[in-house]
């Protein structure tokens, strides 16, 4: 069994591990991950929902509306009463003409309620579990006028939550200002720590949920990453050009992944697991978005959400990193 917490106040309860999409949307465009199999995608998420996953999280922006055309595809095909939680994203624009041009940071009124209109149609949904922002808008609209219309859209029940993603604890208190912020969707990973600092506590204190994305750092900290799967990656998988997949942070997160293996065959469970499990030791943290495009891959991470660190564990793994050097931020709970 999958373990669950509240998220947030906003009533929902979710398996403390999620399916994320974004590998789901292909490739083709800025952020792509290449090539990526349909139906191989639907039998992820079928797969997913059967081992006790009970929300995916997609956004418009993943392929250009593709990935919640496949998502809408494979939740279509599950009995309506086992149907897991759908939470998507708006904020991001894209340019039909040109696929390969990064998306505007755009998060107009109008805008926002055509995006949510749009992603209901490619959802095949009547309402969105959880609608949030993907990132800070760029435009110069005040985020007071954007979060009043998410707002509005939970007044007139086409989305249930509302949240936000990439947002700072200046942008989180003004949003909180006009309307509670149900949930925060940071990066956070053993890597990636920083979100630990300030966002983490900010979370926990205000009663607003937290759902983490790349707890396995896109794929590094997973027991079979190697240099040559960089090596033969797409060129539009747009891993092959980010930090932590060039030196000189490769090597060091490498080193880090490695020290995991010991105490993963201790556990019995594989280093995806335990890397998204020590996610969801820290205060605040409710779930952990975690990526798959095939099934097998579903098995590597899903221990993670009944998989308990204990402390000593915890010390390990604290040891390791520091030892390695891996990423920045706070170590410890």
């Amino acid at each position: 069994m999958v373990d669950t917490r509240d998220l947030g106040t906003s009533g929902l309860k979710i398996t403390t591990v999620g399916f994320g999409s974004w590998a789901v949307g292909g490739g083709g465009w800025a952020f792509g991950w290449g090539p990526q199999d349909d139906a191989e995608s639907v039998r992820a998420i079928v797969h997913a929902v059967e081992r006790g996953v009970n929300w995916v999280d997609t956004a418009a922006v993943y392929g250009l509306g593709h990935s919640e055309e496949v998502v809408g595809r494979a939740v279509s095909g599950i009995a309506t009463g086992d149907r897991p939680f759908i939470f998507t994203k708006c904020g991001l624009i894209w340019d039909g003409a040109n696929r390969l041009a990064p998306a505007r940071r755009v998060l107009r009124p109008e805008t926002i309620r055509a995006e949510c209109e749009a992603s209901l149609r490619r959802l095949g949904v009547e309402r969105i579990d959880l609608f949030q922002f993907h990132r800070p808008d760029e435009s110069g609209v005040p985020v007071e006028d954007s979060w009043g219309e998410m707002a509005r859209l939970a007044d007139e029940g086409k989305v249930r939550a509302i949240g936000v993603s990439n947002f700072d604890i200046g942008l989180l208190q003004r949003c909180e200002s006009i309307r509670h912020v149900d949930s925060l969707q940071p990066p956070f990973s053993m890597i990636h720590r920083g979100s630990a600092s300030e966002l983490l506590p900010w979370a926990a204190a205000h009663g607003t949920g937290v759902i983490v994305y790349s707890p396995m750092a896109s794929g590094i900290l997973t027991d079979s990453f190697s240099r040559e799967r960089i090596a033969a990656m797409a060129e539009d998988d747009w891993r092959a050009h980010s930090d932590n997949f060039t030196e000189p942070g490769l090597t060091s997160n490498l080193a880090l992944r490695d020290a995991l293996k010991p105490l993963a065959a201790r556990l019995h469970t594989s280093v995806s697991a335990v890397a998204v499990a020590w996610t969801l030791t820290w205060t605040g943290v409710t779930g952990a978005i975690v990526g798959a495009r095939r099934p097998d891959q579903v098995d590597g991470w899903v221990p993670a959400g009944s998989l308990h660190l204990a402390p000593d564990a915890l010390e390990e793994i604290a040891a390791a990193v520091e030892r390695t050097g891996a990423g920045s931020g706070p170590i410890r709970a």
